[in-house]
């Protein structure tokens, strides 16, 4: 297994983010345009338990896999999903939100995944893709704030 763990601060609360970050329309946010899943089948409330599956779609036109997702853990500043599709056979992903003070916090992406052969350009995508959800996340957050 290998593990990629990228940070950044958000000038939002941990709380608020940790709650933002299970709905289903800030991921589809902080995703586009790069990727897009119109039908991502995941209820509005989630709880430990909760699976859900959405086509990925490159760019918003170019059809790719169907990316699969299990809630394992949820507390108010922390998730943990097991996920899979496509040519990555485990994504592990943790999501923490550390406060810093009652204004801000700390985000924290660990994935931790297995893809057999495609190894460097699971590594690569993760790096970038996570880069781009961390900058959007930002983005996000100073607006609310």
């Amino acid at each position: 297994m290998t593990k990629v763990i990228l940070t950044t601060k958000l000038s939002i609360p941990a709380t608020t983010a940790c709650a933002l970050a299970q709905k289903p329309e800030l991921f589809k946010y902080v995703v586009w345009p790069i990727i897009r899943v119109p039908h991502l089948t995941l209820p509005e409330h989630v709880e430990p338990g909760t699976e859900g599956s959405a086509r990925i779609w490159w760019f918003g036109i170019i059809p790719a896999w169907k990316h699969h997702l299990k809630l394992i853990r949820l507390e108010p500043t922390e998730i943990y999903t097991n996920e899979w599709g496509g040519p990555v056979h485990t994504w592990n992903h943790h999501l923490t939100f550390t406060p810093i003070d009652e204004h801000s916090c700390t985000y924290t992406d660990e994935i931790e995944f297995e893809d057999g052969v495609a190894g460097y350009p699971t590594w690569l995508f993760i790096h970038l893709m996570f880069r781009y959800r961390q900058r959007r996340w930002r983005a996000l957050a100073r607006v609310l704030a």
